[in-house]
């Protein structure tokens, strides 16, 4: 094994194709429900808040689809993504395991969100869309989302989770400096805003009711979502076939363990589900582990039935493990780990057990976050620190066992416009909030019967 640390890849082998994971899994996915009718959806259902790409991509059944030459020219910018060696991190822990990660903040929005973005805002340009409308927790999902706005043309308007917009106000600027405009949710602005204190915390579930709300309302404004579809998460496998070709650029014939943080389920999925497909096709054989926070433990402690995608109710019936579209999780700092229920395809690998899940408290992670980038020399973003903190696990328990593993994380995005979230671990402030058995069982009384 030479030292080489960083991986990456020529210009003839970059992706070319998504990857669709239902064309491999054993058994379909349930279909999402009309809220009304209780019906399977259709394109008509979806039109008024989608372009027809879009939604064809929601529904297909096709192994790839092939990525558009203008969102390839724009991947260009940031892509591939490298693939690193945690070389000095391994020496720390002491550990036989091989740790590799592929760093997601390189992009402009400095996250895995603007692999999604760029092509939402594509199709949408191609319909003479003049503004969509999006949720945003952290912020990431925002930024990315107006940077892409900004190269086709279109105007962006988010609206952002109280908790952050109150905490975050750098990452605010900066989705203004991309051109978007930027609301606290709960807003005035909107009928499921106003049905909340002005001083809300907010949720995903709540800022997704007002963007939907908005978009439903103008045949010029669509909608944007940054997680959970299956347009989303087909998008984001970019990193999962990227990092296949970088393990084997370093040698290695696979991976042992898969980790990434889980919130929607998009940047998990989007490493994941290549390297899934490599096991049921008996390539590899992998642990793929989804790590969420215990404050909002979907996979872990939610229960797999139909819920509401939003908190008023408005979106369609999605299965997935939920803690009820009512649920309003508790103020962390990974902002984008805050959504009550998982993606449906997600969800539904998890309940087949094709993949296995986790939730670790914050504090766990930020000490695993502060570790990294003493050694590393990145600042996780605090969703990320999750994955890694689940790695941390992974690695000790190698060195203790004598194993070798080779061991890949999703690092979703940088920290850099967290630091608040870092002094606050630093000064000993940060406290864990794990969900009590009461407080989800009053959310996951209002999920509708079906």
């Amino acid at each position: 094994m030479s030292d080489q640390v960083m991986f990456t890849l020529d210009e003839s082998e970059q992706v070319t194709h998504w990857y669709n994971v239902v064309a491999d899994l054993p058994t379909p996915p349930p279909p999402p429900l009309h809220p009304g009718t209780r019906e399977p959806v259709g394109p008509d259902d979806l039109a008024p808040l989608f372009p027809i790409e879009l939604i064809m991509q929601e529904v297909t059944g096709e192994r790839y689809v092939e990525i558009p030459e203008p969102v390839r020219d724009v991947y260009r910018q940031y892509r591939p993504s490298p693939l690193i060696r945690a070389r000095r991190w391994e020496q720390k822990l002491g550990t036989s395991a091989r740790i590799y990660y592929k760093y997601e903040g390189v992009s402009p929005a400095g996250s895995h969100k603007t692999n999604t973005s760029v092509p939402q805002a594509y199709y949408n340009s191609l319909h003479g869309v003049t503004r969509l409308t999006t949720e945003t927790g952290a912020g990431q999902w925002g930024t990315a989302l107006s940077y892409a706005c900004a190269l086709f043309g279109i105007d962006c308007e988010v609206w952002q989770v109280g908790a952050s917009f109150d905490t975050k106000p750098q990452r605010r600027t900066l989705m203004e400096v991309f051109g978007g405009r930027v609301h606290r949710s709960p807003s005035r602005l909107t009928e499921a805003g106003k049905s909340f204190p002005e001083d809300h915390p907010g949720s995903l579930g709540i800022a997704i009711s007002e963007a939907v709300e908005v978009a439903a309302q103008d045949e010029n404004t669509k909608y944007a979502l940054g997680s959970v579809l299956n347009h989303v998460l087909l998008h984001q496998t970019v990193i999962g076939e990227e990092a296949l070709r970088q393990l084997a650029k370093a040698g290695e014939s696979g991976a042992d363990v898969v980790v990434g943080c889980a919130g929607g389920g998009s940047n998990f999925a989007g490493l994941a589900f290549p390297f899934l497909r490599e096991k049921l096709a008996g390539t590899q054989d992998p642990r793929i582990l989804a790590v969420e926070p215990s404050s909002c433990p979907s996979l872990t402690r939610g229960e797999y039935r139909y819920d509401f995608g939003d908190t008023v109710g408005m979106t369609p019936l999605l299965k997935m493990y939920t803690l009820g579209h009512d649920f309003v999780p508790s103020t962390i700092h990974a902002g984008g780990l805050r959504y009550h229920g998982m993606a449906p395809l997600v969800s539904h690998v998890y309940d087949e057990g094709l993949i296995e899940a986790t939730a670790l408290h914050q504090s766990e992670c930020f000490e695993a976050a502060l570790e990294f980038a003493r050694t590393q020399g990145v600042v996780p973003a605090p969703e990320s620190s999750h994955a890694l903190a689940q790695v941390r696990r992974e690695a000790l328990a190698a060195a203790e066992s004598g194993a070798e593993p080779v061991i890949v994380v999703g690092l979703s995005g940088h920290g850099l416009l967290e630091l608040g979230a870092y002094d606050t671990f630093l000064g000993g402030r940060l406290e864990d909030d794990p969900l009590s058995d009461e407080a989800l069982a009053a959310a996951l009384a209002g999920v509708p019967q079906v």
